[in-house]
């Protein structure tokens, strides 16, 4: 039952922003430089 309080409480916290306040990402920079791209299918081939 500990175990549960504990991991409520943090789960708590880290969604309150417990680290700080929020800071706004700036705008026409992809977050960390990281950008993903690709496609995707799916079928059946014979």
């Amino acid at each position: 039952m500990t175990r549960i309080f504990a991991l409520g409480l943090v789960a708590l916290l880290a969604a309150c922003g417990a680290d700080g306040e929020p800071e706004r990402p700036e705008k026409g920079e992809p977050a960390f430089g990281v950008t993903l791209s690709g496609t995707a299918e799916m079928g059946i081939s014979g």
